[in-house]
């Protein structure tokens, strides 16, 4: 158990050390947090109800690039660096390796959380009721699972390059059309039609649902659960492929 506990602290430490990390589930979105609260003029009547929507639509952006994007990359630098390699030759299995990123991504999730709703409240003055902001935040945490699962599926690529540069536009991409960027009801229809059906609605409609006296629909569940199962089903296929081939 101690091998396990000394690998998700040296995960959780790496994390932070990681300028992934930093700059865009930290700096970003409370940078844009600002920016479409402080500066630009939305047009929105309800000050206070857009402050709290778009404080959850920049948490779960936050999480959402964390797992995509810091986990994925990490995966395939291992890889490639001959670390992942390395690992097998010691102790630590295979179950218990993955566990414990799994779990660092997870506690760096809870600070992502825990800073950027911090500064929703410093900022704007955001006021929830003591069991909205701990079931957003659970909410929040219990979904990025499904995004976790897509960060080990990018883990797959062979090329940091690549990796990178599909998880950038994989992040931005779900970001814009699941709503988290501008109110969904802005979008064009189409784009509408298609968000709806993706993760990173879902994701966040969960938490603005949540901030208005309401909880997530079952739509949202299902679907999260879905890519869920979908990204590592495809994540294993893939992996034992490689594997195979080695």
């Amino acid at each position: 158990m101690k091998p396990v506990l000394m690998q998700c602290k040296m995960e959780i430490l790496r994390i932070l050390r990681n300028p992934y990390f930093v700059f865009w589930s930290l700096f970003m979105p409370i940078v844009f947090y600002f920016l479409f609260t402080k500066v630009f003029n939305t047009g929105i009547d309800n000050r206070q109800e857009w402050h709290a929507h778009y404080l959850m639509s920049m948490t779960t952006f936050s999480v959402m690039g964390s797992a995509i994007m810091v986990l994925g990359i990490r995966l395939v630098e291992e890889r490639t660096q001959g670390w992942s390699l390395f690992m097998r030759i010691t102790p630590l299995s295979d179950t218990a390796y993955f566990f414990a990123k799994m779990v660092g991504q997870t506690v760096i999730h809870v600070f992502s959380i825990i800073v950027i709703f911090a500064a929703g409240a410093i900022i704007n003055g955001v006021t929830l009721s003591a069991l909205e902001w701990i079931m957003s935040g659970l909410w929040i945490l219990i979904g990025s699972f499904a995004f976790l699962a897509l960060g080990t599926l990018v883990g797959t690529m062979k090329k940091v390059d690549t990796a990178s540069g599909v998880s950038n536009l994989i992040y931005m991409a779900l970001a814009i059309t699941g709503g988290m960027w501008m109110p969904m009801e802005i979008l064009p229809d189409i784009m509408q039609k298609i968000g709806k059906w993706l993760p990173s609605y879902n994701f966040g409609s969960g938490a603005w649902e949540i901030i208005r006296g309401g909880s997530p629909d079952l739509a949202n569940i299902l679907i999260l659960i879905g890519y869920l199962f979908l990204f590592m089903l495809l994540s294993s296929y893939i992996r034992r492929k490689q594997e195979a081939t080695v």
